[in-house]
């Protein structure tokens, strides 16, 4: 065991060395570090290397985190199928989000289509066990333009594109304002992956592979939008939109919203909220930060299969109107904070609530960052409380050097309940807590 970790720190310090060595910095950072994590109370030796570079418009991450047992064997659960190993590739990106052309493969972090009515904050890999490759691709033409995802570049899962127009810039009125760049979007997703429409069924205990009994097939979703932006200036921007959006063969749902923008000196904030109008078997926002989780889980104990889609079957109640808040707020990279939360006026367990937040301020010595989801939530006492609805990442560090972080990371995660041929019948919770020593270097090119 001494001896791998001997090798892996030596390898570390090589790759410190040699990227430290070149010469124009353009915001991309080492990381990487050693720690000892206890997962489920079994204690893992682990290495992580996540370096990240950026040359002009394009961007790369890796991630690669290897975990031993106290006997030196390797941790398998990150390494079963190819596309665990590509996974190792975080991201190659090309562009920011909004950017004209903007292009990103690997992981999808709180991705959104359009103004967030049918995909908002949906991650593709929730969990460190079962990382997906997504693909993201949209283009802005400023008279038209495009916005596309898909979680599984491996195999079916959740796919979807926008497509809008301005049509009043293809005229003179273009330069009307408000009408003059108003935005006509048209959206669909659909998620292929065979479990999406599984309602109830049961488990072939001799192959170990479920038998749908009612399986509603893939969930397609469509909406149209309109766009009106009020203002816009070099510092603020206020911006109107109207959704309808159609659940195929389930319900349909339409939302008024506004989004305000403030940019000035270092000061960034973002806010979005919005008033929604729910009928019977729609959900708003139905690909959300959980969809990975909540697509389908099958208890073998119980019997009883727990899946999205039926918590959309049983969706009866009518005018399940609703309420969505959300900020986003960067000081001078001090500190960036951003949240939201959404709960329907009459139909219980529909709370959704999102945390993120970083303080690393430059020159001090700490960081501290977080990370929170949670999802079906029945009442405000549970915000906090965490189990199988929950999503949460924490960590407190002190710098004793700039480059260099002594940090306990806090994980509450989930990991997949594998049936025959590695497929995941569902995710069981998982904690993590692990003291880590993490080295963050600025590379230079």
């Amino acid at each position: 065991m001494k001896k791998y970790l001997l090798l892996l720190f030596l390898l570390f310090s090589i790759n410190i060395n040699a990227q430290f060595d070149n010469v124009l910095n353009n915001g991309a950072m080492l990381d990487g570090g050693l720690g000892i994590s206890m997962i489920d109370g079994n204690p893992y030796y682990t290495f992580r290397f996540r370096p990240e570079i950026a040359i002009g418009n394009f961007g790369a991450g890796l991630d690669l985190n290897l975990e031993f047992d106290s006997n030196g064997n390797l941790r398998t659960e990150n390494f079963l199928t190819t596309s665990d190993y590509l996974s190792i590739i975080r991201y190659l990106r090309w562009g920011q989000k909004h950017d004209p052309v903007y292009a990103r493969v690997g992981a999808l972090d709180y991705a959104t289509l359009g103004y967030g009515n049918i995909m908002y904050l949906y991650n593709n890999s929730p969990s460190y066990d079962a990382r997906t490759i997504g693909l993201v691709f949209d283009v802005d033409m400023d008279t038209w333009g495009v916005e596309t995802g898909y979680a599984n570049l491996a195999k079916a899962g959740v796919l979807g594109i926008r497509s809008y127009v301005r049509p009043l810039k293809f005229t003179t009125l273009g330069k009307i304002p408000v009408i003059g760049g108003m935005t006509v979007g048209l959206s669909y997703v659909t998620d292929v992956d065979k479990r999406a429409g599984y309602i109830d069924g049961y488990l072939d205990d001799s192959t170990k592979t479920f038998i749908p009994t009612d399986n509603r097939g893939n969930i397609q979703i469509a909406s149209a939008d309109l766009g009106f932006p009020i203002f816009q200036t070099s510092v603020t921007s206020l911006e109107l939109y109207y959704t309808y959006t159609k659940i195929l063969d389930f319900g349909s749902g339409s939302a008024v919203g506004a989004l305000f923008n403030f940019d000035f000196t270092g000061v960034s904030l973002r806010v979005k909220f919005e008033r929604t109008w729910n009928g019977k078997r729609y959900i708003p926002s139905y690909f959300d930060a959980l969809y990975e989780i909540d697509r389908f889980n099958y208890d073998d104990q119980s019997k009883i299969v727990n899946s999205k889609v039926r918590v959309l079957d049983n969706a009866t109640m009518d005018d399940a109107n609703g309420w969505y808040g959300g900020l986003m707020l960067d000081v001078m990279s001090l500190f960036r904070v951003q949240g939201s939360y959404q709960r329907l006026d009459k139909r219980p367990n529909t709370g959704r609530l999102h945390l993120a937040g970083e303080v690393d301020p430059m020159g001090m010595p700490f960081v501290v960052r977080a990370g929170y989801d949670k999802t079906n939530i029945a009442s405000e006492a549970e915000l906090f409380t965490l189990d199988e609805r929950s999503l949460i990442y924490a960590e407190v560090g002190y710098k004793p050097w700039p480059f260099m972080i002594v940090s306990l990371v806090y994980q509450w995660t989930f990991t997949p309940i594998r049936g025959a041929e590695n497929v995941i019948l569902g995710y069981e919770r998982q904690e993590k807590i692990e003291p880590r020593v993490s080295f963050v270097m600025p590379l230079q090119f």
